[in-house]
């Protein structure tokens, strides 16, 4: 019954590294392929991400550079980008496209904090119902007669112990990136 412990640490940890992947398209006044992560792009009428119809570049600190496959879609990676809301504003030079990130004014650092903090929560969320999931298996194991009671509280606690463990390393990255957005 141990190995199943394996499993729920899986799923764990494949919340943490969730929340790290969405986190990395919160902008922090760098510039970062990630931050058009997400960002899709109509190409033949299919939503296709726009690191797969162009290769994204990072030649500044504040500048992105985002060069399409097929010039003709370069209009419409222009309209993605600034739809998705980032606060970007791409500049078409006929072949690529200048991205100059701007820097972050107090409040739209604060915003970008609480959006840091929801997508944390959704982490949380996820570990907690992984250890509902296993606490539950028990549960059943042990009124299935597969399991002592004490068997089952024993695993009940290294189920908690891995689930404060996940929990303690979103909030440790949490607090990197909220460090990293208020900084000015």
């Amino acid at each position: 019954m141990s190995d199943d412990l394996s499993v729920y640490e899986e799923g764990m940890k494949k919340a943490v590294a969730a929340f790290a992947r969405d986190l990395a398209t919160i902008r922090a006044g760098k510039a970062t392929t990630a931050l058009l992560d997400g960002i899709t792009v109509d190409y033949y009428g299919t939503p296709t991400p726009i690191n797969q119809v162009a290769s994204i570049s990072v030649p500044e600190a504040r500048l992105l550079v985002v060069q399409p496959w097929e010039k003709q879609i370069l209009k419409d990676i222009a309209r993605a980008i600034q739809a998705a809301g980032l606060g970007l504003n791409p500049q078409d030079d006929g072949s690529v496209l200048k991205i100059p990130i701007p820097q972050l004014n107090e409040d739209r650092r604060r915003e970008m904090v609480k959006r840091a903090h929801k997508m944390a929560e959704e982490g949380r969320v996820s570990i907690r119902s992984v250890r509902r999931e296993a606490n539950d298996g028990f549960k059943k194991a042990q009124k299935a007669g597969d399991l002592s009671e004490d068997e089952s509280r024993r695993l009940q606690d290294r189920i908690q112990k891995l689930h404060d463990r996940y929990v303690a390393e979103i909030e440790e990255i949490l607090k990197k990136k909220e460090t990293e957005v208020m900084e000015v």
